[in-house]
């Protein structure tokens, strides 16, 4: 399904019946990297996800993207959908839009889970993002297909799971170059760091001990910085830890939903 929010199309599902659960993916991937936690948490949740701007089915306008710009686009949706309130799960640039929503429009989410990412980048990893724009500009998604499945997936993984990696590899490959660019103007600018202790909703941070993007002093940092905030690190995981362990990643998902009240 689409609705125009924020002057694009965005594509989200809904399944389930309860309070609002929003879900909301990595860069290079789409709703679809929730498949899991979508089929869990609608036996007791009403679960929205949706195509960040740039990716899947939504509109993947040629610009750079700014945190707030997407912030904006789920706000367009939840109101074109009349959801005044709603847990929200983020993982990587997902988590980035959770924070910069949660402190642009107090006291919408219920609570807050943010997976795998960071509250603010060091300043030289803008060089590492500019040179990830300038690959895709030049040679399209094909380059950064490998390397990147090597950073979201622990090698024992990519070799037992194949199937789960291919998968991944095939939305790494669809995402419009207009809108991995657009994103990764926006992911480096993150610096949240010292706001999140304005964020008042009970919240998880949840990290896989092996991810090497966003690792675990990341998520430490965040946890430190948010209040009442719970820690959750996953063994034997790396970026896209709900894919690799969706069992630990949807225990902890599940329990601290639970405490944060249906």
């Amino acid at each position: 399904m689409k609705i125009n929010a924020n002057g694009i199309d965005i594509n989200y599902l809904i399944e389930g019946e309860g309070p609002w659960v929003t879900l909301s993916h990595s860069l290079a991937c789409n709703l679809h990297m929730w498949d899991e936690e979508a089929k869990r948490l609608s036996k007791h949740y009403k679960v929205l996800r949706f195509d960040t701007r740039g990716h899947g089915k939504s509109s993947a306008p040629a610009s750079a993207y700014t945190l707030e710009l997407l912030a904006d686009d789920l706000h367009g949706l939840l109101q074109a959908l009349s959801i005044k309130t709603t847990h929200f799960v983020g993982l990587s640039m997902g988590g980035m839009i959770g924070q910069t929503y949660a402190l642009r429009y107090p006291g919408r989410f219920s609570s807050l889970a943010l997976c795998d990412t960071t509250s603010r980048y060091p300043a030289d990893a803008a060089g590492l993002w500019a040179e990830r724009i300038k690959t895709v500009e030049a040679q399209g998604m094909e380059p950064l297909v490998e390397p990147t499945l090597a950073r979201w997936f622990t090698e024992p993984f990519r070799k037992s799971r194949p199937e789960v990696v291919q998968n991944v590899a095939a939305m790494i490959r669809s995402t419009p170059v207009a809108g991995y660019v657009g994103c990764s103007h926006a992911i480096p600018k993150i610096n949240l760091t010292a706001r999140l202790k304005e964020i008042r909703c009970p919240s998880v941070v949840i990290v896989g001990k092996d991810d090497p993007g966003t690792p675990v002093a990341m998520a430490e940092e965040i946890h430190h910085a948010l209040p009442g905030s719970k820690l959750v690190i996953i063994p034997s995981a790396a970026h896209l830890s709900n894919l690799e362990q969706p069992d630990a990643f949807n225990q902890a998902l599940g329990e601290f939903l639970d405490q944060a009240g249906r």
